[in-house]
């Protein structure tokens, strides 16, 4: 089996944003959402949902930053309360396991995708392994299919 690793973003880049009142964020673009159900919103540091209650930061982020046709921009949340990235070794996190669907996209050395496939969460770590099986992926993206956003990037460890 191939061993594999998901890690949450680095929360360097976002810590600067935590806590500044609603102006400050609006001049870069963000908006502070305060979670209200336990799920819809996946937090890309701590590969998991916010609880309800737990205030968030919806920004526009680079997640693709190959420069290859598929250089990629779009809306992720942060949690508030983050603190460091997860990482799972040889595990698929909730936040993808138990979606309705979620789409993984192989991505080779120069960052061109070079297959795809749409599966239920629980599906997920079978596909990844078989994507991985492939010697010319360097890595995969994990995104949530209805809404298009990145929700994680996945190594071989």
């Amino acid at each position: 089996m191939t061993a594999y690793s998901i890690t949450g973003l680095a929360v360097e880049p976002f810590r600067p944003f935590f806590g500044l009142a609603e102006a400050a964020l609006a001049a870069h673009g963000i908006v502070r959402i305060r979670a209200d159900a336990p799920t819809g919103y996946p937090c890309r540091v701590l590969l998991a949902d916010a609880r309800p209650g737990e205030t968030l930061l919806l920004l526009n982020h680079e997640y693709q930053s190959a420069a290859s046709p598929y250089r990629g921009r779009h809306a992720i949340f942060v949690n508030e309360a983050a603190t460091a990235p997860a990482r799972f070794e040889n595990e698929v996190p909730a936040i993808l396991s138990q979606r309705k669907a979620i789409a993984l996209r192989a991505f080779d050395r120069a960052g061109m995708m070079i297959d795809a496939d749409l599966v239920p969460g629980a599906e997920v770590e079978a596909t990844l392994l078989r994507l991985l099986d492939n010697a010319k992926t360097e890595y995969l993206h994990a995104h949530n299919p209805a809404r298009g956003c990145f929700a994680t990037r996945i190594d071989r460890a």
